[in-house]
């Protein structure tokens, strides 16, 4: 990962987000820094401490911002928080004062707060799948749950149907080792080769097939039968080649839209104390966005 350190240009603030010890920890784990200049000259380093630490010194703040996948600052009690998405909703982790039990049992970040000076690391994302489920009306409870994928959001549909008392769970990724990295927090797990597919009640695309129109999972569906509960986290396009061959059988299927809603509602409440109304009118309003 590329992380970027912008110089402070609040007045009176002297700090720096980084120091050289701090760029050389990041380097050891595989990151390359680049650092604004004269980015620490309030905190008495020069830009020569940081190139002898590994990092690379830029002449503007523009040019951090552009090329930095990741941006350090100074915390700052304005901003009331931020949210996360892939792939760094578990390399932010480190950079947090505190994990809630969410984040801490799905090693997962996609909401980040202040709370007592302190910087919070929560995960939005099980709220969402869960109310998401629940407003399908589908009841997961003693249910057959067949996940594709191991990456990103998986851990959070777990940890939610882990909540919802689902039966079993069995998991299929394209890179086994993934999959079996998942049992590492969640040991109730059934691993299923690629290309498998196990009995089940509701199967749940959690890969990134789906994003491209010619993308094909290359799964045969034809004899799993009716009445079964197809579930895509993709929402843009509303309707994959996923949940399209889950028609011809006969499926009940959902896009991840609200799912998105959802985790979104309850990172505004964390922020501002406030619960945004999710109703049909905001849905229509999702659809009309994604057209």
């Amino acid at each position: 990962m590329l992380i970027g350190v912008p110089k402070e240009i609040k007045n009176h603030e002297y700090r720096v987000a980084i120091t050289p010890s701090g760029v050389v920890e990041l380097i050891k784990n595989g990151h390359q820094v680049i650092i604004e200049k004269n980015a620490g000259v309030g905190s008495a380093i020069s830009d020569s401490e940081y190139e002898k630490s590994g990092a690379k010194i830029l002449g503007t703040a523009d040019e951090i911002w552009a090329q930095a996948d990741l941006i350090l600052k100074v915390k700052d009690k304005i901003i009331h928080g931020i949210n996360v998405t892939v792939p760094f909703k578990k390399a932010v982790i480190p950079y947090l004062d505190k994990l809630t039990t969410e984040s801490e049992n799905t090693q997962s970040v996609n909401t980040i707060y202040l709370e007592n000076d302190k910087i919070i690391g929560h995960n939005t994302d099980i709220n969402g799948f869960e109310l998401s489920i629940k407003r399908s009306k589908f009841d997961l409870f003693n249910k057959k749950v067949f996940i594709l994928g191991a990456g990103g959001v998986v851990p959070s549909i777990i940890y939610a149907l882990n909540k919802m008392k689902v039966s079993k769970i069995f998991i299929s990724n394209r890179t086994k080792e993934k999959a079996e990295n998942l049992k590492n927090l969640f040991n109730n797990l059934n691993i299923i080769e690629w290309g498998k597919i196990p009995n089940f009640d509701i199967i749940i695309n959690a890969t990134s097939l789906g994003l491209k129109k010619e993308d094909d999972m290359n799964l045969d569906f034809s004899s799993v039968g009716k009445n079964k509960f197809f579930y895509d986290v993709i929402y843009n396009p509303k309707e994959t080649n996923f949940l399209k061959e889950a028609k011809k059988f006969g499926g009940k299927t959902e896009n991840g839209k609200t799912m998105f809603l959802y985790q979104a509602q309850k990172a505004f409440f964390i922020w501002h104390g406030v619960l945004p109304e999710i109703d049909t009118e905001a849905i229509n309003l999702l659809n009309l966005w994604l057209e």
